[in-house]
């Protein structure tokens, strides 16, 4: 079975894979996330690049009302008034429309814990794994995606806000995309040439096992439409 390590090397991705998972109970064997307060529950996919795994409670979600939202966790009484507040604010900026936050995935059901790390050192199942690509590593990715039956020929897609791409994996049960919203390239570091992309934690192996296949035939295409473009001068 390949590795998702070699996901990285094989298409180049600056950054490693990345589990997602919610859980009821804290995931035994997982450390809890003590590292001090983040401005957005997207900081934790950051954190989880760089190697680190834990998992969070619901209480180091509040301070983003939104990507609270998107992860059915419910604010505190206290804070309740900010996610109004919020969506009001980006309203008054002209960066969302009110009629736009019906439209948002968010998840089924509201986990008490979300867990995140490496998808090769996290010690815990994963219901999604999100990967951070250029749009010709997404394109290779969707691909094995397609070939391992863990999408449709036309993919889920999502803007703003980035994390909820991974409610749309959830109700899906199929690779999303997320073009990274504003806020979500400022948490997690994500640069203006990459994308994510994310998939249901089940069907993350066959992609893997796909991937290898679908390099290959790609770079055998090249060669094809290499040889095509020099039938012609323009």
């Amino acid at each position: 079975m390949a590795k998702s390590s070699e996901v990285q090397d094989l298409l180049g991705l600056s950054k490693p894979a990345i589990a997602i998972g919610y859980f009821a109970e804290p995931p035994a064997g997982v450390a809890k996330y003590e590292a001090g307060e983040v401005p957005a529950g997207c900081s934790f996919w950051q954190r989880a690049q760089e190697g680190a795994s834990f998992y969070t409670e619901q209480s180091d979600h509040y301070n983003c009302a939104v990507g609270a939202y998107t992860h059915s966790i419910p604010l505190p009484p206290d804070r309740a008034e900010e996610l109004g507040e919020t969506i009001a604010f980006m309203v008054e900026q002209r960066y969302l429309r009110e009629a736009e936050v019906p439209m948002i995935p968010v998840l089924a059901e509201s986990p008490r814990y979300v867990a995140y790390g490496p998808v090769d050192d996290a010690e815990f199942k994963p219901d999604v794994v999100a990967v951070a690509a250029e749009p010709a590593q997404a394109m290779l990715l969707y691909e094995a995606a397609l070939r391992a039956g863990a999408g449709g020929i036309a993919p889920n897609i999502v803007g703003r806000p980035g994390c909820a791409v991974e409610a749309l994996t959830m109700g899906s049960g199929e690779t999303a995309m997320s073009l990274g919203c504003k806020g979500n390239r400022t948490f997690t570091g994500l640069p203006d040439n990459e994308m994510y992309v994310s998939f249901p934690g089940s069907k993350w192996e066959a992609v893997v096992e796909a991937l290898i296949e679908i390099v290959q035939s790609n770079e055998s295409m090249g060669s094809y439409y290499n040889g095509q473009q020099k039938k012609f001068s323009y």
